[in-house]
């Protein structure tokens, strides 16, 4: 690795403890920014320590290779070394109230292995009402191909030297250096906190009494320290607390992204402890890479015989159900049923060719389950719709012959992607198919996806003025002068262009043009995680293996600690388990009218109903699927259709 190479012949710094936007409310720096401050500062390699979570590991692995730097995979994990019984004293500050954290470093694909077990599991297992956290228990079981770092002012050593507990200082020593053998460092800091200033030669006097080495640090979280201002407010922002209240967290000023020079004039008394983050980042020959997509075997045949078995199996109910749909419906006008089973054939090659029977076969299944259930599923819409495969495995119900709709739009071996079916299920049932291939695949290898919720401008601007303790009613006049077009919202900056009622209030009033310059700083970071309306994941092996997992509150399923864009390429593939009102309104509006004893089969409803179409033509459509909006039953009272030809092209 040329970035490798680079460390072993340089004689500078790395940063090995960046808080990227990804440690929610807290870091202020995307991850291409601290890809870009360190490129700019010619570091030979860069890491980042996220507070408790891997999110932005396979982005920042794969954009810092991009950048020619070195990716170092690392997290910072609060851990209890103890059974619970210590705790700081009351005249501790706010910061020593914490968990205490470490900071893992991932050597080998051992060690991320190990750094993803020990992630997921302080999510999976800790209780709602308690940060995050891993025992004791947990990190002796995961701690080969591991470095760790004994956290700054954070760590648990740290903590008990403060408090003036030195045997208790002196027995976490000697467990972290027993767990991590000649990969435990002493970590200083010196961001001018007390509670680094009191420990500090006690730190350096350990590390020399027992042969550890020292590595000097700096906790990252903003660029340069005229962010401190805008940073704090991000800090209020996740404490639920103001500015101005006296017991709360605080960072200082020294909290940004230092140059390599500054670091070193930090600790020029301690030249070895910036020498160890060069010796560290080399010691770090891991980064996590993408992977070509991995599937549960559904046919349950193993080694080279596997795919072969998918794709018979997946011929063999494809031709089965396409004699079906034409014995029951027939061919399409102008054509015979030799042109479908060609079409079929074609359509089979490709897949087959592709390696993606097997998701075929998967979706079919759940799909098949679903309909026996008598849960309401749709027919099928997007490129999907384009399949006949699809069509002959009841995955959709539209003929793509009738419609003349293009299979290459779904699947195209000259632009090589995962196939992704768009399935819509009755909202009110959908969880039961989700508990339906969790039962089927395994618990433990099935997840929903995450999805990250940002500070966008009004937002901001609210969350913003709260911790500045400005009146409510101003707050919310100003965010009321902030356009927000639905699909289209204006950043701060763009609002403060165009609308000149902002720029007078803020020339007006100092306390609206610090409102603005700390919401312009803050908009666009990650504010909080949640789970992805739709995506469900399905691996061949527990997950946990495959990528970091998280645990949503609101949900009781695992969830991926990689979001809908960098799930794919970590090697899951992701299948769509969309919740449709619309879907819900027609099984409901069905057992209304069986009470009257007033049976309808929508599937047998021909697609030629002149008094739906009347409807249509009146605009009657509330509550009809991409029907409904005001623009959409005008045009439809304009068109008049009186044939589904025309609804085509109107949508």
């Amino acid at each position: 690795m040329n970035s490798l190479k680079a460390v072993e012949n340089s004689q500078s710094f790395v940063h090995l403890r960046n808080h990227s936007a990804y440690s929610l409310l807290e870091g202020a720096l995307p991850v291409e920014k601290i890809i870009k401050l360190a490129a700019d500062d010619n570091a030979p390699a860069i890491a980042i320590t996220d507070s408790g979570n891997l999110f932005g590991a396979l982005e920042f692995s794969e954009k810092a290779v991009k950048s020619s730097l070195q990716p170092i995979t690392a997290v910072t994990l609060a851990v209890k070394l103890d059974d619970g019984t210590y705790a700081p004293s009351a005249a501790s500050s706010q910061r020593n109230k914490c968990i205490p954290s470490i900071a893992l470093f991932a050597q080998t694909t051992k060690g991320y292995e190990n750094l993803m077990a020990l992630v997921s599991q302080s999510f999976l297992d800790t209780p709602d009402d308690e940060t995050p956290h891993i025992p004791l228990s947990a990190l002796k079981k995961h701690t080969k191909g591991l470095i760790a770092l004994s956290g700054g002012p954070g760590g648990p050593i740290n903590k008990a030297l403060y408090e003036e507990h030195s045997e208790r200082a002196e027995q976490l020593f000697n467990i972290l250096k027993s767990l991590f053998p000649n990969r435990f460092y002493i970590e200083l800091q010196r961001h001018k906190l007390p509670e680094e200033n009191k420990v500090e030669n006690q730190l350096v006097k350990l590390a020399y009494d027992n042969d550890i080495p020292l590595v000097a640090t700096n906790q990252n979280f903003y660029h340069k320290p005229e962010d401190y201002k805008a940073h704090d407010a991000l800090i209020c922002i996740s404490q639920g607390t103001v500015v101005g209240a006296d017991d709360r967290l605080r960072l200082t000023p020294e909290h940004y992204f230092k140059s390599s020079k500054e670091m070193i004039q930090l600790f020029e008394d301690l030249p070895e402890a910036i020498e160890n983050t060069v010796l560290i980042a080399q010691r770090c020959s891991f980064r996590p890479h993408t992977r070509a997509p991995i599937l549960p075997n559904f046919t349950g045949s193993t080694g080279k015989d596997a795919l072969q078995a998918e794709a018979d199996e997946l011929t063999r109910i494809a031709e089965i159900g396409l004699k079906k749909r034409l014995d029951f419906h027939g061919p399409s006008d102008g054509f015979s049923e030799k042109d479908y089973f060609d079409r079929l054939a074609f359509e089979l090659k490709i897949i087959n060719d592709m390696q993606f029977p097997g998701y075929f076969l998967i979706v079919s299944d759940f799909i098949q389950w679903t309909k026996d259930q008598n849960i309401p599923v749709g027919p099928g819409r997007g490129s999907g719709a384009g399949s006949l495969v699809a069509y002959s495995l009841t995955i959709t119900d539209l003929d793509p012959l009738r419609w003349g709709l293009l299979f290459e739009r779904f699947l195209n071996p000259e632009r090589v992607s995962m196939p992704d079916f768009d399935i819509d299920f009755c909202q009110d049932r959908r969880e039961e198919v989700i508990k339906y291939v969790q039962n089927k695949y395994g618990f433990e290898q099935v997840a929903q996806i995450i999805t990250f919720g940002k500070l966008q401008a009004r937002a901001v601007l609210r969350d913003v003025g709260r911790v500045l303790q400005m009146p409510y009613g101003q707050v919310d006049r100003l965010c009321k002068l902030v356009p927000n077009t639905p699909g289209s919202a204006m950043t701060l900056p763009e609002a403060i262009a165009f609308e000149p009622k902002l720029r007078e209030e803020r020339d007006s009033e100092e306390i609206v043009a610090e409102l603005l310059e700390i919401g312009q700083s803050l908009e666009g970071l990650y504010r909080h995680a949640s789970t992805h309306a739709a995506g469900v994941v399905i691996g061949d092996r527990p997950l946990s293996q495959l990528v970091p997992l998280y645990r949503d509150p609101r949900s009781d399923m695992p969830v991926t600690q990689f979001n809908m864009k960098w799930v794919e390429p970590a090697g899951l593939v992701k299948f769509d388990f969309l919740g449709l009102k619309t879907l819900t309104v027609l099984e409901t509006a069905l057992k209304y009218l069986k009470q009257r004893n007033i049976e309808v089969d929508l599937a047998a409803i021909p697609i030629d109903d002149k008094p739906s179409y009347d409807l249509m033509a009146r605009g009657q459509t509330i509550g009809v699927f991409q029907l409904e909006s005001s623009g959409m039953r005008d045009m439809l009272r304009g068109l008049k259709p009186d044939r589904f030809e025309e609804i085509i092209p109107l949508v």
